[in-house]
């Protein structure tokens, strides 16, 4: 399975961006997408899941309630990060990941097998 994310940029606070990852081989409805993301000088931060055809729910770290939306088309192999509202402190590069996490620990990076190349996105006035 091969990842490409797109969608990065430069935005004021307050401002929008909507991330795409599209995938390409496997069987993209089976596999829980996830995003997470990586500040300067921190370690990689689970942002969100979309959970596969079994399971199509969705989880959120608590800093992106309310603000950003995970979502997916299996029809197009595309999963996306609708960001809104966005904060400096959101500044950093996003990950799309795609894999069988365990449910009790789906925000932890290493449950994921596949891994998208990051797009920078930037929050600053």
């Amino acid at each position: 399975v091969q990842l490409q994310a797109s969608g990065g940029g430069l935005v004021q606070p307050g401002g929008s961006l909507k991330l795409s990852c599209a995938a390409s081989g496997g069987t993209f409805s089976s596999y829980a997408m996830a995003w997470f993301r990586q500040a300067p000088g921190k370690e990689r931060e689970f942002v969100a899941i979309s959970w596969g055809r079994n399971r199509g729910s969705t989880n959120y770290v608590d800093s992106v309630k309310g603000r950003f939306t995970v979502s997916r088309d299996n029809d197009k192999n595309t999963a996306y990060l609708q960001m809104n509202s966005l904060k400096p402190e959101d500044t950093a590069v996003y990950y799309c990941a795609a894999g069988y996490p365990i449910m009790s620990s789906y925000n932890a990076w290493n449950g994921y097998r596949y891994w998208g190349q990051g797009t920078l996105v930037t929050v600053s006035s």
